[in-house]
């Protein structure tokens, strides 16, 4: 039974569906907005000459988030997509020739790390513990939790001290773990939601045991496969989405957002939630109110995480000596994290992260073909003033000699199609600020409280969801962040039924 309340919500990536689906499963009438032709954000899907590219996130874990989104509804995930198992769960390679798979099988892990360097063995299992206990009470207590005073920050406090939350990442494995390479194998996590394992709190470490638990898995057909499935759910459900509309801005009034203006028309609605990046949000689709100004400037003085550069490129042919999640270290690893993170120009090398879905999932080509992206991680605009028009072409050149000397012999020869994605684009497309490509950074003094709420701190009606509010990015941290906003949002409109009857 619908509750008659209304709600907008702003960008359909993976945030923005999972909240509109929990809010449309709720009775809430719920209005998607998206500016580009296609849903999923991040997770856009480009498809050139047969081959099918997924634009943004690749690594599902988790999948019992994701699934409980149909559930809520009595629906069953399986009837929509098909999530296969990636095993191993990722191959990192160093310059070296060394090779670790990194599994979800002990005796495998053990067995290779026990090669590598058999004193590790031991601290390997002790930090599993660790990661498990970080878990327990970083991400199944606190991960859907909205943190919307400071009082809620220091209720959990004890439990962040205790876990040594202030040391990083990085730190916190070396404690366990002592050879290097290792070390790199398993703190590069942060990266995959914008955090420098240097800096970023230890409480990230949690990504570890959310993948030994839950498994790394890769949707048939694409992650864009899993972007469509979830938006047949959200219209099976009674939801309204409309492509290529951007939101131009947010209409408010006495403390509250009373419309959304889209292409010139005016839609009234009970309640607006905003998945688009957080700066455009205040600077942007608020900047008729003054609150929007200040909450604008305020986020600007925030660290953002590092902006990526994106290769999509199809070959002839397939690769079985590939794996479908590879970790390519450089020839350095801090020195490079620290030039990616705050070095005024691009470095001469670089780590990748070379995804190979064909591997797994043959219809992602065509037959008998292989489809591919390789991910540079790079400085943000406000970092590096690097002029991307000039710099993409050759740099992109750069980086497929290497995998043509290195991992992929003959290359350029195959070599159907290839498009590239840039600082520039994640600016243009996607309205990022100085073009981050995860939003602000998840240092612990930028993380629960102290992130943007999921709640507007003054316009009471108005929610964010996605990567730049509580608890970061991540497909898992996205459905989390909508977890965490949907019930606000469902206690709201409760209420307003209650006052009116």
């Amino acid at each position: 039974m619908g509750s008659g309340r209304t709600a907008a919500v702003i960008g359909s990536g993976f945030g923005g569906l999972a909240l509109a689906i929990r809010l449309q499963s709720a009775g809430i009438s719920t209005t998607l907005y998206e500016k580009r032709d296609r849903p999923g954000g991040r997770a856009y899907v480009y498809e050139d000459e047969g081959f099918v590219f997924d634009a943004g996130p690749t690594v599902i874990t988790d999948p019992a988030s994701l699934r409980e989104l149909w559930e809520l509804s009595g629906r069953n995930m399986d009837d929509y997509v098909t999530l296969l198992p990636v095993d191993p769960f990722y191959q990192l390679c160093w310059e070296d020739g060394y090779r670790f798979d990194y599994v979800n099988d002990q005796e495998r892990l053990d067995a290779q790390i026990s090669q590598k360097s058999p004193q590790d063995v031991d601290g390997y299992r002790r930090f599993l513990e660790y990661s498990n206990d970080v878990y327990r009470e970083g991400y199944e207590k606190l991960g859907a939790v909205p943190f919307l005073s400071f009082w809620n920050m220091v209720k959990v406090a004890p439990q962040l001290i205790r876990l040594e939350s202030h040391r990083s990442v990085y730190s916190k494995v070396s404690a366990f773990i002592k050879d290097e390479q290792l070390r790199q194998a398993f703190s590069f996590h942060s990266l995959l939601v914008g955090g420098n394992p240097f800096d970023t709190s230890s409480i990230y470490t949690l990504i570890h045991a959310l993948e030994r638990r839950g498994g790394v898995w890769f949707a048939k057909g694409g992650t864009g496969s899993l972007v469509r499935g979830m938006v047949r759910l959200f219209e099976d459900l009674g939801g309204t989405v409309h492509l290529s509309t951007p939101v131009d801005r947010v209409e408010t009034e006495n403390g509250r957002a009373r419309a959304v203006i889209a292409q010139g028309k005016r839609t009234a609605f009970d309640m607006v939630a905003c998945n688009a990046d957080v700066v455009h949000l205040y600077e942007h689709l608020l900047r008729d109110d003054a609150h929007g100004k200040g909450q604008a400037n305020a986020l600007k003085k925030k660290r953002f995480s590092m902006s990526l550069f994106v290769i999509y490129f199809g070959l002839k042919g397939k690769r079985p000596d590939l794996k479908h999640h590879m970790v390519l270290f450089g020839p350095r690893y801090r020195e490079l994290i620290n030039d990616i993170f705050k070095a005024d120009q691009l470095a001469d090398d670089f780590s990748l992260y070379l995804h190979c879905p064909s591997v797994t999932d043959d219809t992602m080509a065509p037959e008998g073909d292989s489809a591919y992206y390789v991910l540079s991680p790079v400085p943000h605009l406000g970092t590096a003033d690097i002029d991307w028009e000039q710099e993409a072409p050759r740099y992109r050149d750069r980086i497929l000699d290497y995998l043509e000397e290195r991992y992929i012999p003959n290359l350029k020869r195959d070599l159907v199609t290839c498009r590239t994605f840039s600082p520039f684009d994640f600016r243009d497309e996607l309205n990022s600020h100085l073009g981050s490509a995860f939003s602000v950074e998840p240092l612990l003094t930028q993380s629960a409280w102290f992130r943007p709420h999921n709640r507007d701190s003054k316009i009471e009606n108005l929610y964010l969801v996605g990567a730049g509010t509580h608890p970061g990015a991540g497909i898992p941290g996205v459905v989390g962040s909508a977890k965490a906003t949907a019930g606000l949002m469902i206690s709201e409109a409760d209420l307003d039924i209650a006052d009116a009857s």
